[in-house]
């Protein structure tokens, strides 16, 4: 039977589709062979793969390595499918990121055992190192830092080249450093070019990975020496910043509680122990505050603070005036009897608090804008200490303002200075009394709003403040505000450079003897208020 032309065309059509089909295989992609790879249930197999897609450069490698490591990658041995398991429930392809319907029953999640999890670890730092993302390409560098695998770090010099961001670049530079230190073929050359990175780095981590290297040739040792030798002195220099930073915040939180006090005690002659316990007033109604904020306007709670401020003011100053009306009045030139009244109103002040709110210490939260912390070289600044820190010196200088340029302020300084002389010019100086005093409780209670930021607000909070704030005022001169800001930033700093030598609680005494014995000296303070009253 002959053979037409028809059944020619036929046969060489069924020859051609039988050898592509037969070819589809060997046509699939290095990807797609990493991804079925996975299928296989061996944790070597499952290795290899991780090695492949980690340096494959495909954008679907990075998803497919997350849900590994969270036990959300499935594999079906008999089609060789790999399934990703989203957070929603569904289901992708994973080789080619398609959603599926479901996975397969006979798909059950790729296995991983201690040495996979370090090699998938390993993966995912070195495939966030080209995220779109300059955060996780510092932290994806910052973990290459750590790790210092050798594997990765042509991955990071791809990256390092393609970055533009100067800090991100300056953080792959540094892993790369530490990774070609720890590298065992990489010349001195290299390795000495690291060590200078690593030296500009300057900080502890930069310290610590030097100081632990071993089997360098002569050369790379000396210079890594020197460069131990030049961050250790830097780091010494930093932390006398730090420290400084440390004495500042300290000053600026003893400047806000003593600042009232300053004011009563320079104006009135009254001991007044009760004092620490308007601070703590000022942080229970900043609890309130956000505790009603909280439940009913939940999206004020980064204003909280704002709110609280003026009505802190508002609350401890009316207790301040009302115990300045009922009590202080009638002891006024009896210093000893104004110290035991006030320590008794202390007491019942923080039974009240302990009967309205318990015991226990309450929640007070950070707003955003005072939570975190930055740095300054090798300085770490927190924004809630940076804050009060502001907000103290613009409480400092409103006070300054309002006694300078009211008429309050005037007849203040007046009574302050010569209280009989102010009474024969016909200034009410019971009046000025009770308000000097609701202003000193005043602005602890704005300072117990500071103070609910950074300690812990319960009914001994005033406690801790009182007796610091005593030796503010009298070590810058009772009554003078420039005095005790001195005072305060003095005795911050300070503290804060004896706590290392000698601990917080020997520290602590070693300045309470320097002022004692400064007091000898000057008895009247840094400052002495100048007057005829004041000098008689």
């Amino acid at each position: 039977m002959p053979i037409s032309l028809f059944d020619y065309l036929r046969a060489a059509l069924l020859a051609i589709f039988m050898t592509v089909g037969v070819a589809m295989p060997s046509m699939a992609g290095p990807f797609e062979d990493a991804v079925s790879q996975l299928a296989n249930d061996s944790f070597s197999d499952t290795e290899a793969a991780v090695g492949l897609l980690a340096g494959g450069g495909n954008a679907q490698a990075l998803p497919i390595i997350s849900a590994l490591q969270e036990g959300r990658l499935l594999a079906d041995p008999a089609t060789k499918s790999v399934f990703i398991k989203q957070g929603d429930g569904k289901f992708l392809n994973a080789a080619t990121g398609a959603a599926v319907a479901t996975a397969p029953a006979s798909a059950a999640p790729v296995r991983l055992n201690n040495r996979l999890r370090r090699t998938v670890e390993a993966a995912l730092g070195t495939l966030t190192l080209l995220s779109p993302d300059p955060a996780k390409r510092i932290l994806a560098a910052q973990s290459a830092f750590k790790t210092r695998d050798a594997a990765a770090l042509p991955a990071i010099d791809d990256a390092l080249k393609k970055e533009t961001v100067p800090a991100v670049k300056r953080a792959f530079a540094e892993a790369r450093a530490a990774t070609i230190l720890f590298k065992a073929d990489a010349s001195d050359v290299d390795k000495i070019e690291a060590v200078g990175t690593l030296r500009a780095k300057g900080d502890q981590d930069a310290l610590a990975l030097l100081s632990g290297l071993s089997g360098l040739s002569q050369d790379v040792a000396g210079v890594a020496t020197s460069a131990v030798n030049s961050i250790q002195s830097n780091l010494a220099l930093w932390s006398i910043g730090q420290n400084a930073w440390y004495g500042l915040s300290l000053g600026s939180v003893l400047l806000l509680a003593a600042i009232g006090l300053a004011i009563t005690f320079g104006v009135m002659g009254v001991i007044n122990m009760a004092h620490g316990e308007m601070v703590m007033i000022g942080a229970y109604v900043t609890f309130v505050v956000q505790e009603t904020i909280r439940t009913r306007y939940p999206g004020l709670f980064d204003y909280s603070l704002l709110i609280a401020v003026p009505l802190a003011f508002l609350v401890a100053g009316l207790i301040g005036v009302l115990i300045e009306r009922c009590v202080i009045k009638f002891l006024y030139g009896r210093a000893l009897e104004t110290l035991l009244a006030t320590w008794g109103i202390s007491l019942i002040l923080q039974q009240a608090v302990r009967t309205m709110f318990g015991p226990n210490n309450r929640e007070v939260g950070n707003p955003s804008w005072m939570s975190g912390a930055f740095d300054i070289g090798q300085l770490s600044i927190t924004y809630n200490r940076l804050w009060i820190f502001c907000f103290t010196l613009a409480v400092f200088a409103i006070l300054l303002a309002m006694l300078r340029y009211t008429s309050l302020g005037l007849e203040m300084r007046a009574v302050t200075q010569n209280r009989r002389m102010a009474a024969s010019m016909g200034i009410p100086t019971a009046r000025v009394d009770a308000l000097t005093f609701g202003l000193g409780s005043g602005i602890a209670g704005i300072a117990g709003v500071a103070l609910s930021q950074i300690d812990n607000v319960s009914p001994n909070l005033g406690q801790t403040y009182i007796i610091d704030s005593f030796m503010v005022v009298v070590f810058g001169g009772v009554g003078n505000l420039w005095g005790t800001l001195v005072g305060a930033f003095t005795l911050g700093i300070a503290n804060k450079f004896l706590e290392p030598v000698a601990g917080a609680v020997l520290g602590k005494i070693a300045i309470l003897v320097l002022i004692i014995l400064f007091i000898q000296k000057r008895p009247r303070g840094m400052f002495a208020l100048k007057g005829r009253s004041v000098e008689a």
